[in-house]
C-alpha cells in the first residue's frame, strides 16, 4: 500500500494477542505511522508476553486493553476515539466447540453484535472482521457461528444511520504455522521420533495462506472497502499427504478418520456467492475475489466494483478444485520458517 491510511489514526485489534493479531500489530507499527494501536484481548498472560515482545521504549504508541468482546460496556470504553477496528477475536477449535456450543455462540455471534453496536455508537470509521472458509456451507458449529457473524457485519451497514461507520469481512482458510495448526503438530511428532504421522483422510485438501498473506488481505480490505463486501484472497491449495511428505519424507501414515465437524475439502467462495462477486487484480500482482452484498445500502458506494471482472457461471473456489497447487518441494521450502 503506497498511501499510509493509518497516519494519525487509532487502530484497535480484538484478539490482538493471537497469531494474526501479533503479526498485524507488528506490520502496522513497523510499516506505517499510526497515532495509537490498541491490543484488546482477554488473556492477561498473553498480553504480558506481548508487552515483552513490543517494549514501550521502542513502541510508545502501543497500548493493551484487557477485556472480552462478550462485555459490551468494556467494548464501549475501549472503542472511544478509535478510527479502525480489526475484529479477530473468536473461539475457533472445531471439536471443542462442537461440545461447548453455547460458548461459541456467546463469543462468535453475541460478541460480534457487541462489536457492531459499540463501533456505531462510538463513531468508529471502519470495521474489518476476520472469517473463515468454514463459514461457507458450514457443517460444524464454528463455521455456523462465523456465517452468522458475516451476516451480522454485512447487514450492520444498513443500521448506521447518520454515522459513517462501515463494516466489511475478510474470509480465508487456515493459517499455516499458527497456534494449533497441523505443521507445528507434525513437526513436534517428528522431533519426538515418531515415524508414523496421523492423517485424517488421504483425500483431504486445504487452502494454504501465511500470516503475511492474511495481513495483506486485511490491509487491502481496510483500504478498498466501502461497506458490505466480503474479501477472499486467491491462494493455493495443498494435499494433506503432500504436507506430510514435505515434513517427514520417510514417515508412514496412520489413517485416523475425519474429526467431528471436519470436511474433506474447504470452500472459500461458493457457486451461489460467485454470481454476485468480482475478481480484482492489484498492480502488485495479487488477486482477490470480492463478494458484494445482495442488497445495497443508501450511503455506501458499491458502484466502485461494477466494472471489475465478473466470475463465470458455475465458478466456485474450493480447495480440491483450485487451479493453483503447491508441490511437495514447494511445501518443503515454505515450511522451513516453521
Amino acid at each position: 500500500m503506497s498511501v499510509d491510511i493509518f497516519e494519525g489514526k487509532t487502530v484497535l485489534v480484538t484478539g490482538g494477542t493471537g497469531s494474526f493479531g501479533r503479526k498485524f500489530v507488528k506490520t502496522i507499527l513497523e510499516r506505517y505511522k499510526p497515532k495509537k494501536v490498541i491490543v484488546f484481548s482477554r488473556d492477561e498472560f498473553k498480553q504480558y508476553q506481548m508487552r515483552k515482545e513490543f517494549p514501550r521504549e521502542k513502541y510508545p504508541n502501543l497500548r493493551f486493553f484487557l477485556g472480552d468482546i462478550r462485555d459490551k460496556e468494556r467494548l464501549y470504553r475501549a472503542f472511544e476515539g478509535v478510527d479502525y477496528v480489526i475484529h479477530a477475536a473468536a473461539l475457533k477449535h472445531v471439536p471443542i466447540l462442537e461440545y461447548n456450543p453455547s460458548e461459541a455462540v456467546k463469543t462468535n455471534i453475541y460478541g460480534a453484535q457487541n462489536i457492531i453496536n459499540a463501533a456505531i455508537d462510538q463513531g468508529v470509521k471502519k470495521v474489518i472482521a476476520l472469517s473463515t472458509d468454514k463459514a461457507v456451507n458450514p457443517i460444524n458449529l464454528y463455521g455456523a457461528t462465523k456465517l452468522a457473524m458475516e451476516k451480522l457485519l454485512i447487514a450492520a451497514n444498513a443500521y448506521t444511520g447518520s454515522k459513517e461507520t462501515t463494516f466489511a469481512v475478510v474470509r480465508y482458510g487456515n493459517v499455516v504455522g499458527s497456534r494449533g495448526s497441523v505443521i507445528p503438530f507434525f513437526k513436534e511428532l517428528v522431533a519426538k521420533g515418531v515415524k508414523k504421522l496421523p492423517i485424517t483422510d488421504p483425500r483431504m485438501t486445504r487452502f494454504w495462506i501465511t500470516l503475511e498473506q492474511g495481513v495483506e488481505t486485511v490491509l487491502f480490505a481496510l483500504k478498498e472497502s466501502v461497506g458490505g463486501e466480503i474479501f477472499v484472497p486467491y491462494i493455493p491449495s495443498m494435499k494433506i499427504t503432500d504436507l506430510a511428505k514435505a515434513i517427514c519424507p520417510d514417515c508412514e501414515w496412520e489413517i485416523i478418520g475425519i474429526r467431528p465437524g471436519e470436511k474433506l475439502h474447504e470452500t472459500l467462495l461458493s457457486e451461489e456467492e460467485s454470481m454476485h462477486a468480482v475478481r480484482v487484480k492489484t498492480p502488485e500482482g495479487k488477486t482477490y475475489f470480492v463478494i458484494l452484498p445482495q442488497f445495497e445500502f443508501e450511503t455506501k458506494d458499491l458502484n466502485k466494483w461494477k466494472n471489475f471482472e465478473k466470475l463465470p457461471e458455475g465458478f466456485m473456489f474450493r480447495s480440491d478444485k483450485n487451479d493453483w497447487w503447491l508441490t511437495v518441494d514447494e511445501l518443503k521450502e515454505l515450511i522451513k520458517e516453521f
